[in-house]
């Protein structure tokens, strides 16, 4: 799955939410956005190359929707990011963000019994 730019990823956000949308939702979606109309239905035509847009025709007009699930990115891009700067290993990646205190010690037990209950 290709990495998506921070525009597109941008949008991409704005679509999973509404789950289908013409152009100018999308946009709607995305209020601090400086993006103009014209911007934003190029990128999703440029989404719809890459993969991640399908659409349904209404005369000249589309109502789009995403193609690729958020939580399969989601899953891809963690996945690249760990083997990035992590040298592949989750337990780097969680204890990076316990030094940085992105994480807290109730939030470190509560990811340790949705693995215990997963066993």
């Amino acid at each position: 799955m290709e990495k998506l730019t921070n525009k597109e990823e941008e949008v991409m956000q704005a679509l999973w939410k509404l789950e289908k949308a013409f152009v100018k939702e999308i946009l709607a979606e995305m209020p601090n956005s400086k993006l103009h109309y014209n911007t934003v239905s190029t990128l999703v035509r440029k989404l719809e190359d890459k993969g991640f847009v399908s659409y349904e025709a209404f005369g000249k007009t589309h109502r789009y929707y995403p193609s690729i699930r958020k939580e399969a990115y989601s899953a891809q891009f963690m996945k690249n990011a760990s083997q990035k700067f992590f040298d592949n290993s989750y337990k780097k990646m969680v204890s990076f963000f316990a030094e940085e205190e992105k994480i807290s010690a109730q939030e470190l037990r509560e990811i340790l019994e949705i693995i215990e209950n997963k066993k």
